[in-house]
């Protein structure tokens, strides 16, 4: 899923709340041994885009396509969400936000 182009804080904060959500069933449903800290975690430190499939691999028990279809889908959100220390602890949505912002006060 992408980014839209306009959110403001409290929809970013509120995606982030259903991500949360949606996570904490994906680990309950797929009984894994993870928890919600330990993909939070693994985003935060990332180094390289491995470790968006480290976070897949969390989930996968050998479905069909359409469970890793949605697995991908909820982590891609998740990485774009949560905070990543490379992004002095934003998520990439707020850095989107932040940038947006800057832009439109510097069109003022």
């Amino acid at each position: 899923m992408f980014i839209p182009i306009k959110q403001t804080r409290e929809e970013i904060d509120q995606r982030k709340f259903e991500i949360e959500q949606e996570l904490l069933e994906l680990i309950y449903r797929t009984e894994s041994d993870f928890e919600l800290d330990d993909i939070k975690q693994v985003i935060y430190d990332e180094k390289d885009q491995d470790d968006l499939m480290q976070i897949v691999a969390m989930f996968d028990r050998g479905g069909d396509a359409g469970e890793l279809e949605n697995i991908l889908e909820l982590t891609t959100d998740a990485w774009n969400y949560f905070p990543h220390k490379a992004l002095d602890g934003l998520s990439p949505a707020e850095v989107s936000l932040r940038y947006s912002e800057q832009g439109s006060n510097s069109r003022e």
